[in-house]
């Protein structure tokens, strides 16, 4: 069986959607499966039709620069061309089923071409984009623009043939949508637990260069959106039970609220409590993980983290390393509180405060909290385990004439 899977973008572009993507893309083909790969508008200006990254040829969208810059105009670009590009990519590799992920701007063209070419529809929903856009400032919830992008994509949802999605949140509320329970499949965030090194010991020269030997250190590795709530993790310095000069924030990345968590930093007087590091090169990464004993994500609630699971903790699992986290949605579906890692009231900079406190204070608990989150991972968030699912997804419905087996791919 031939896959042509339909994507927003890429790598090289570096994103949690591209690497959600390389992720299961290598996992098929180690499975035997023949994927191809076509990315819409989104992903930039292309030099060529085809694009090798990462051992993968990527075919391209054409990008048309004045009009991706147009509200609405930018949308129906993106649509039409990437239409065009599945015409072209369906001619050239011929493939037995189109599977489209988010966003529904790709679900729309690929239903058209499936519908034009006969060919089954596989949707992925990684997310709700109207959530998240309400986030980024680009929509207001409940607003007409808000209503259109969810009414697209209930459209998109009851057309596919089969539809899978990344947790039981967004199923909930495809089911709320009059989709059928027997027409998801979660197919769950993961990581390749391979990849990762366990990191109890930090990196003794970065400790040094940063001046935090001796430190109790709190870290997000991560980009800065407002839903992620590190505001509340630099006003937990402020609360009595992490009132200790010892206890300090490393906060590495960026993002659109770097300059308000800078400015909330510089008037609360917590200068020499919290570092900014900036972006780091990917193979830096695990030595500013290794200096961290807790792995803050205080995610604030809405629809956007209530319905989805981030993959942030369960790479901090992989590593070793302590998670604690606000109780959004997204969050209770990978933590077990006291087990892998700890839940706190999402909001409450108090909460937060006293959590990470009786978690620092019970450091002779932390290595069995470190083998319950490894163990987690392995066995029920590791990319094998998951990916394993497309299997049923492209039998259901008839989808595959024939088996899904390395033989017949």
């Amino acid at each position: 069986m031939k896959i042509l899977h339909v994507l927003d973008h890429s790598v090289p572009l570096h994103s949690g959607y591209s690497f959600r993507t390389l992720a299961i893309l290598n996992q098929q083909r180690a499975r035997g499966w023949k994927t191809y790969h076509l990315t819409s508008a989104k992903q930039g200006p292309r030099l060529d039709w085809q694009e090798l990254s990462h051992g993968l040829v990527f075919m391209r969208s054409p990008y048309v620069a004045w009009l991706m810059n147009i509200p609405l105009l930018e949308q129906l670009t993106t649509v039409i061309t990437l239409k065009w590009a599945l015409s072209r990519a369906v001619r050239q590799v011929k493939p037995d089923v189109i599977h489209a992920h988010s966003s529904a701007l790709n679900g729309l063209a690929a239903w058209w071409q499936a519908k034009m070419s006969g060919l089954p529809l596989v949707y992925e929903v990684r997310a709700f984009w109207e959530d998240a856009a309400v986030d980024h400032g680009t929509a207001v919830e409940h607003g007409w623009r808000y209503q259109l992008t969810k009414a697209l994509e209930t459209f998109v949802l009851k057309r596919a043939d089969a539809v899978t999605t990344i947790c039981q949140g967004l199923k909930d509320d495809m089911q709320q949508r009059g989709i059928a329970a027997e027409k998801i499949t979660l197919i769950p965030n993961a990581v390749d637990i391979d990849k990762f090194t366990p990191l109890t010991e930090p990196d003794s020269v970065l400790l040094q260069e940063l001046g935090l030997e001796g430190k109790k250190v709190l870290g997000f590795l991560g980009s800065f959106y407002g839903y992620e709530g590190l505001n509340l993790l630099i006003d937990a310095l402020t609360e009595p039970a992490l009132q200790d000069d010892d206890i300090c924030v490393l906060l590495v990345g960026g993002g659109p609220q770097l300059a308000n968590l800078q400015q909330q930093v510089e008037r609360l007087g917590l200068n020499k409590r919290v570092q900014f590091i900036g972006r780091v090169s990917h193979d830096q990464v695990a030595r500013y993980y290794s200096l961290v004993d807790i792995l803050v994500y205080p995610r604030l609630g809405m629809r956007l983290t209530e319905t989805v699971t981030p993959l942030k903790p369960l790479e901090a699992m992989a590593q070793s390393k302590l998670v604690v986290a606000s109780d959004v949605g997204g969050h209770r579906e990978l933590i077990r509180d006291g087990e892998n890692g700890f839940l706190f009231q999402q909001g409450s900079v108090t909460d937060l405060a006293q959590t990470l406190a009786k978690v620092l204070a019970q450091q002779a608990h932390w290595p069995a909290i470190w083998q319950q989150g490894i163990d987690y991972v392995r066995n029920e968030r590791n990319w094998s385990v998951s990916v394993a699912n497309y299997q049923k997804v492209y039998q259901l419905g008839g989808l595959s004439g024939q088996p899904l087996d390395q033989g017949a791919c």
